[in-house]
């Protein structure tokens, strides 16, 4: 997954008393390990994109540009590197 440094992620539905949806309370602990994955969950805070590279959360990071959509365009550049290794 790739990010733009100014993205911010967390599971902040749980600042309004909700459990985090799509088992993110069950898939967070495996990726940043359960003492980190407490933290988030229980503090609602929000991390951003440098953060969560180095928390492992995302695979890169990257400068926002003037139109918005660098983590995108970076995406669709890794998307163009994989689909030749697609066979059919």
């Amino acid at each position: 997954m790739t990010k733009a440094y100014s993205a911010q992620m967390g599971l902040i539905e749980t600042t309004r008393g909700l459990l985090p949806g799509a088992g993110g309370s069950q898939r967070l602990p495996r990726m940043v390990g359960i003492t980190l994955a407490k933290e988030l969950i229980f503090t609602g805070r929000r991390v951003g994109g440098q953060t969560a590279l180095e928390m492992g959360l995302v695979n890169k990071a990257v400068e926002q540009n003037q139109t918005g959509d660098a983590a995108y365009k970076a995406a669709l550049t890794l998307a163009r590197e994989i689909l030749p290794q697609v066979r059919t």
